[in-house]
């Protein structure tokens, strides 16, 4: 090879060769070359089992959990008798405001006389799926009477109250979906929004111009959003506020964009509306306008376990896809048969729903007077929920405050109340406070005294600030 200077060429064997083929030539040897050799040389002998142990010593496995922070040692007092009212907490006598027993009807004579009779005649458990052999005409008889007493063409029974909302979801909402919820759900509906895989978008909490722009922007921003399934999720009763859903208008915006709604009515079951048949009731809404309810039944019908309502199709959907249903051994028949029964007495008493809403009504107005709170909560709620006026700044400053609050009152007073601590995988963000579930059955003296105690506690607090 010779190199023609004026030309700046290469000459091999006779032939002229441009500079640059030449520079790629050797770079395309190199690469070759580097590609041929191992990238990992072997040693050429063996560990010892001395450096096998030192090795084996140095490894340090990933840790399976996160690492146990101080705020999650904290160990909550305990019952030691029925969440009733009036309930012994770590051997003490209290007033319980920790339970959602919002019509009193936990430790009834009738309900404990009808879970007896099923567990004489049934047992404790049904030891299957609804589907394998899982199904007692008990259940049938529960379903068939909340449908009855919702004004539905059907309903279908779950086992666990959570695992109603995060089975229904997933059930109806795939992947492509567009599911509109409010930013304060509580953690089963975030769960069964995070196992829909749908896109899933946040408005403003309880806010329907929020809602009404994130609607509108959606079907602006995306061509193809008219063309694939829609749903709006939303509380009755937010678990995490107190506040109450606006649903007629929901539902004129859902039918505006032609959206489903989805509406969890746990917390207003049994409570809200005349005959406590809920948010339509209570928003005078034709039930059938409202496309799927979930309800768990742990709450004023002081049972256990979940009911999803519609139509005949939403219901039998769930009895083949709904993973709660299928996969979970179906709710013990003495609590089908205590469900019954509670549904039975709220139809016979009418008068616990007035009740319930007089203890509202005299709570509210105590805790107004109470310096340094703000009553977030809606005026019929029977969740009532105080968050600071002044908060610290952020959302651990003010649950510390109000653990202190709380431990106070039960220590002081042996007033039983819980902050809205919630879980490391919560996504909800609105403020922390504390929450407070009324029933019909506590006495006027229990909620006079229960204010007195707020008053006493905030102003020791505020002085010590």
């Amino acid at each position: 090879m010779v190199l023609d200077t004026p030309s700046s060429r290469a000459v091999l064997f006779g032939v002229p060769i441009r500079g640059h083929l030449l520079v790629e030539g050797l770079l395309l040897v190199v690469i070759l070359f580097l590609l041929s050799q191992k990238s990992y040389k072997p040693p050429k002998r063996p560990l010892t089992e001395k450096e096998v142990d030192e090795l084996c010593d140095e490894w340090v496995p990933e840790s399976l959990i996160p690492p146990t922070t101080e705020d999650m040692k904290h160990e909550p007092p305990v019952l030691e008798s029925a969440a009733e009212p009036h309930a012994v907490v770590n051997g003490k006598d209290v007033v319980n405001f920790t339970s959602a027993n919002y019509l009193g009807l936990l430790g009834h004579e009738k309900l404990q006389e009808s879970c007896t009779k099923a567990l004489e005649k049934y047992g404790v458990g049904s030891c299957g799926p609804r589907g394998f052999y899982g199904t007692i005409d008990v259940h049938l008889d529960c379903e068939s009477r909340i449908a009855k007493f919702l004004g539905t063409p059907d309903s279908i029974l779950y086992s666990y109250g959570f695992s109603t909302m995060f089975s229904t979801i997933p059930a109806f909402c795939k992947k492509g979906d567009v599911v509109v919820a409010d930013e304060g759900v509580h953690w089963a509906i975030q769960n069964g929004l995070h196992l829909s895989r749908s896109t899933i978008i946040y408005f403003r909490h309880n806010d329907m111009k929020s809602l009404q722009s994130t609607l509108e922007s959606i079907t602006h921003q995306n061509k193809r959003a008219k063309k694939v399934r829609r749903y709006i999720v939303v509380e009755a009763i937010y678990q995490n506020s107190g506040k109450i859903a606006p649903l007629d208008e929901i539902i004129k915006l859902k039918e505006k964009h032609r959206y489903r709604v989805i509406l969890d009515e746990s917390n207003s079951f049994g409570v809200l509306g005349s005959s406590g048949r809920g948010l339509t009731e209570h928003c005078n809404v034709p039930i059938e306008k409202v496309d799927i309810i979930t309800a768990a039944l742990g709450h004023a019908l002081a049972t256990e376990g979940g009911f999803c309502t519609g139509s005949a199709r939403v219901v039998d959907h769930q009895r083949l896809s709904g993973s709660g249903y299928v996969f979970s051994a179906s709710l013990p028949p003495y609590l089908a048969s205590a469900a019954i029964t509670a549904i039975d007495l709220l139809g016979e008493n009418p008068d616990l729903i007035s009740k319930l809403k007089n203890n509202i009504a005299v709570l509210r107005q105590g805790l107004s007077e109470v310096h340094g709170f703000e009553v977030m909560s809606d005026s019929e709620s029977p969740l009532v929920f105080l968050k600071l006026r002044k908060s610290t700044g952020s959302i651990k400053g003010d649950l510390q405050i109000l653990e202190d609050i709380a431990d106070q009152l039960l220590k002081e007073h042996s007033i039983f109340v819980a902050t809205t601590k919630r879980s490391t995988i919560d996504k909800c963000e609105l403020p922390a406070g504390i929450r407070i579930h009324v029933s019909a059955a506590h006495t006027k003296l229990d909620l006079e005294e229960t204010c007195e105690a707020f008053k006493k506690v905030m102003a020791s607090q505020l002085a010590a600030q």
